[in-house]
């Protein structure tokens, strides 16, 4: 490999925002690794944006990854638990939270960066308009940075420094919006849902169906995903 060219490694849903975050990385001249997880995810779906995402905005690799959180269950993405809908949803972190989901992601993308001999991992993590996940907010960002340039052997031998890339942490869905337009992302082909219908259809009333609509309507953008149930 050229060691003047970048390489990063990037945990890839299919989402807006991990398909924003590999634009970014692109445009700062990284190589782009994608990763993502068959992690007995009900949204099926979100699999086949992936790599619809990493073809379009040019990660040089896509890797899939089988972990399977359902085998722990505790989350209404990977068990029974039903995923709340509409404006009633309770306060605190919700149901769709999986456990220790980003901390097993995170790993994974350390394991294989180092493989690549890169410290350099994208993750699009957002502190402000999101769900309340504890695992997206800055101070879990730095304690695992930290953590990892003590874990892996070519940060503690000083031949790399593990730097996690949050470039949307501190961003609005707006702000996101508009940056990806800007960076030609194409939103048509991400799917942001936890409860997508038999089609690959946005629910239009969990969560992240309510955020993603926020973010294009303050960005005064209308959405390219085709037949969005919130638009219906």
């Amino acid at each position: 490999m050229d060691d003047t060219i970048k390489s990063a490694v990037l945990p890839l849903s299919g989402g807006m925002d991990s398909a924003t975050v590999l634009a970014i990385a692109r445009s700062q001249g990284y190589r782009v690794h994608a990763l993502s997880f068959d992690y007995g995810q009900r949204n099926r779906a979100e699999l086949e944006c992936a790599a619809k995402v990493a073809k379009a905005q040019g990660a040089v690799s896509h890797v899939t990854v089988k972990v399977d959180l359902s085998a722990f269950g505790g989350s209404a993405l990977t068990g029974d638990i039903p995923v709340p809908k509409g404006v009633g949803q309770p306060a605190g972190i919700p149901a769709t939270y999986v456990p220790a989901r980003n901390t097993v992601f995170l790993s994974l993308a350390l394991a294989y960066a180092e493989t690549l001999g890169t410290g350099d991992i994208f993750i699009g993590v957002n502190a402000l308009d999101y769900s309340g996940y504890p695992d997206c907010r800055p101070e879990y960002i730095r304690a695992y940075e930290t953590m990892a340039n003590l874990a892996v052997k070519q940060a503690v031998e000083g031949d790399i420094r593990i730097t996690i890339h949050t470039p949307l942490i501190a961003m609005t869905k707006a702000r996101i919006v508009g940056r990806g337009i800007e960076l030609g992302v194409d939103y048509s082909i991400t799917l942001s849902c936890y409860d997508p219908g038999p089609e690959g259809l946005h629910c239009g009333r969990c969560a992240a169906c309510g955020l993603r609509a926020k973010g294009f309507a303050e960005a005064g953008v209308a959405d390219s995903a085709p037949r969005m149930a919130y638009n219906d």
